[in-house]
């Protein structure tokens, strides 16, 4: 049986070695030791401030909640296997 995957993108959170702008905003400053949100992208990752990455986890959040609610809400077809 083939594995489930996941639909979610590659983050992590660490702390920022040294000075660089958020990714979202660049008004945001991520100072050296400040924690961040470090998302996949290609090859590389994106960088975004501990603000903005609360908003973009909650959006997700909501994201996926309604993705939820709408497949749960979906009839069930049944399949006839012989």
């Amino acid at each position: 049986m083939p594995r489930i995957k996941s639909i979610l993108i590659r983050v992590e959170i660490d702390q920022a070695k040294k000075a660089d702008n958020c990714q979202a905003n660049a008004a945001h400053r991520i100072e050296g030791g400040d924690s961040r949100l470090n998302v996949r992208k290609g090859r590389s990752w994106d960088r975004y401030c501990r603000s903005c990455a609360l908003t973009m986890v909650g959006r997700g959040i909501a994201e996926l909640q309604q993705l939820q609610c709408n497949l749960q809400i979906l009839p069930v077809r049944e399949t006839n296997q012989t």
